[in-house]
């Protein structure tokens, strides 16, 4: 009997012992209000779109981007793709329409995501009596699709007459991810094929980089003005037109120097 007790006692004190050692750790993590690959689907879908565009046309000349007609979710992101185009090609952007040769005019028709998913397995069923079976999924596909469909339209600044006949791009974007029982075991889509692009091979080279480390130095004291250089003054310039106008002092040597001279006399 008092073996089982002190048994017993042993099991009490280890249980309390694993009770007061064991913690609790929880981690807690935050996600913005839009997810990356909802992002990415959007602008992969609208650079798909805009590629299929040949702003070639415009080079060389100034255009203004109308922008009122684009109502979608990532406006920005649709305008200043529009523009780095532009850009490239060489056109000169201006803010004012007097001041273009070319207005164009894009349009947001459908710019947006959408899920799918389907599974290989038996669904939930419900049996009378109130039993239900579990849903089982053996294999299942999930795809979250991006589409824009933008549109647009040129004509001349200044007799307001169509540049073309314009048109319509229209772009899918996709992410697919097959799973076994409930193991991920493919990915593919567009999005992942770009991802791999951006940063694998010469893409993932680091072309520059800030310091790990910040500092700053006082700027350099501005240097001292120099005075003002100002021109020597001109000595006065003189000229005599002969002897008689020289001052007498500085006629004198001439005339000693006549009389100490060796020529005859008759020269003299």
């Amino acid at each position: 009997m008092s073996s089982i007790r002190a048994f017993t006692a042993v099991r009490v004190f280890a249980t309390l012992v694993l009770a007061v050692s064991c913690g609790c750790t929880s981690m807690k993590t935050t996600n913005t209000a839009r997810s990356s690959t909802e992002q990415m689907l959007v602008s992969n879908a609208v650079d798909q779109s805009l590629d299929k565009i040949d702003f070639q046309p415009f080079a060389g000349h100034s255009v203004f981007l109308d922008e009122k007609y684009v109502d979608c979710v990532d406006k920005a992101y649709v305008i200043s793709s529009i523009r780095h185009r532009l850009l490239h090609v060489g056109s000169r952007l201006v803010d004012k329409v007097d001041d273009a040769e070319v207005v164009l005019e894009p349009r947001s028709g459908t710019i947006g995501t959408t899920n799918t998913e389907s599974f290989l397995g038996i669904p939930e069923i419900t049996l009378p009596g109130m039993l239900t079976l579990p849903e089982i999924r053996v294999a299942t596909k999930g795809q979250q699709i991006g589409v824009a469909k933008i549109g647009i339209a040129a004509y001349d600044a200044k007799t307001r007459t169509t540049l073309g006949e314009g048109g319509m791009t229209l772009a899918k974007s996709d992410d697919t991810t097959v799973s076994i029982l409930g193991i991920s075991a493919y990915h593919n889509g567009t999005i992942r094929s770009e991802m791999t692009r951006g940063t694998s091979g010469d893409a993932a080279i680091t072309r520059s980089q800030l310091p790990v480390q910040v500092a700053f130095q006082s700027p350099a004291p501005p240097a001292p003005s120099a005075p003002p250089v100002t021109p020597a003054a001109a000595a006065p310039k003189v000229e005599f037109t002969s002897a008689e106008a020289m001052p007498a002092e500085e006629a004198a040597p001439v005339k000693e120097a006549a009389t100490e001279s060796d020529a005859p006399g008759w020269a003299n």
